[in-house]
């Protein structure tokens, strides 16, 4: 299949595959239950974004077991995690949450949190390395293309109303870098979007601009394409 040929496809996956019909078993589920309680009044901007760090982090994996493990997340947090994160108390103990992450790692981000938000009132001013070294504990590491963070970063800031919520003003959709995972590598290399073998920064920057030339201001409408471009593929839906 040509390159032309491969950029319609993208655009009709896109179109196709960015609805909530999609999303509803997608660990996008927690902010937006947040999102949704903020447009009521019951619920503030810091709950949203701590659903967002939280469900980014454990998104790996299968869906039915990110979405099982945010949900013990979310229910030790008991359904409000700002006030939780403020009070200071944690589970902190070295059982599984999800996967390899421990309750003691949730317990760190948790605390990293708190002290965020003693001096700052949104996470929307962090840079990607400062959200992997402030809020994530992780190592400073310029290379790395960070896909739960730029996930992150898509969920706050795309605005089109549809699935991401659009809460961050101040950065541009446009500015976006895509979440670079081992299925949106897969399907990058084999729509010629990259021949960049190493998924760093760099591959994810790579992907973007070709990207920006099917959904000019808007790369990361891409994501949904490559999100269902092998799953329909090979079993004749997206899952």
């Amino acid at each position: 299949m040509s390159y032309l040929s491969h950029m319609h496809e993208l655009e009709t996956y896109a179109r196709k595959y960015n609805s909530p019909d999609y999303f509803k078993t997608d660990p996008i589920i927690f902010p937006k239950h947040f999102c949704e309680l903020l447009k009521r009044g019951e619920a503030c901007l810091q709950d949203v974004e701590i659903a967002a760090v939280i469900a980014a982090h454990l998104a790996w994996g299968r869906r039915d077991m990110i979405v099982r493990d945010c949900n013990r997340a979310f229910d030790e947090m008991r359904w409000r995690p700002y006030e939780y994160v403020r009070q200071g108390c944690y589970r902190d103990d070295a059982t599984s949450l999800h996967r390899t992450v421990k309750w003691s790692e949730f317990a760190r981000i948790c605390s990293n949190l708190k002290k965020f938000y003693e001096e700052n009132d949104s996470l929307e001013i962090l840079s990607q390395d400062e959200m992997r070294t402030r809020i994530y504990g992780q190592k400073s590491d310029p290379s790395a293309a960070n896909k739960k963070i730029n996930m992150l970063r898509r969920w706050m800031v795309r605005n089109d109303g549809i699935v991401d919520m659009g809460l961050w003003k101040h950065i541009s959709p446009a500015d976006l870098i895509i979440p670079l995972d081992v299925h949106v590598h897969r399907v990058a290399l084999e729509t010629g979007l990259t021949k960049r073998r190493q998924a760093d920064l760099k591959t994810a920057l790579e992907i973007t601009e070709g990207l920006k030339k099917i959904f000019p201001g808007d790369p990361c409408l891409g994501d949904f394409a490559l999100f269902a471009y092998g799953a329909e593929r090979a079993t004749g839906k997206a899952d």
